[in-house]
């Protein structure tokens, strides 16, 4: 019977925060268009992470944020989160958004923040020998996800385009 409740736990993650859970629960970044959300999943150890970033890292930001707003802090930061719940081995990744929410408007003239947001997460990755197992990024359109660590599921919705599970 426990089991039933805790499948209904839902854990939306705003810009710039972080969530981890153990066996349990959902996982949501609802809205995301130039942000990234970067998803850690240790099947293993059943232990997931989750990061809304908002900006490749902190020369960018006018206000000050937590590690995971930034593209160049939030990999280390879930990692760390991860490890004070559980022994992790080998956590993989998952990146969904990074959109270019105005090409049509700028054509070019503008800095496209999603794509830099989407090559900072990809450094810190590499940088800590993490792989990225799928990603849906980069396009014209915003994005929502949901993420059930009980499974390792990752479901992307978009309006524009079918849900795709990665």
């Amino acid at each position: 019977m426990a089991d039933v409740a805790h499948a209904s736990v839902e854990i939306h993650v705003n810009v710039g925060q972080s969530a981890v859970r153990r066996d349990h629960g959902v996982l949501s970044c609802i809205g995301l268009g130039s942000c990234v959300a970067l998803i850690l999943f240790d099947r293993a150890a059943r232990v997931g992470a989750i990061a809304h970033i908002l900006l490749p890292n902190e020369a960018l930001s006018r206000a000050r944020g937590g590690p995971a707003k930034y593209g160049s802090t939030a990999v280390a930061h879930l990692l760390q989160e991860m490890r004070a719940v559980a022994a992790i081995e080998a956590p993989e990744a998952r990146l969904v958004g990074g959109a270019s929410m105005f090409s049509t408007i700028l054509k070019g003239a503008g800095v496209n923040m999603g794509e830099r947001n989407v090559q900072a997460v990809r450094r810190a990755l590499a940088a800590a020998g993490v792989p990225i197992l799928a990603e849906d990024s980069g396009g014209d359109y915003g994005r929502s996800v949901f993420f059930d660590v009980a499974t390792g599921e990752v479901r992307v919705t978009s309006i524009r385009h079918a849900d795709r599970i990665l």
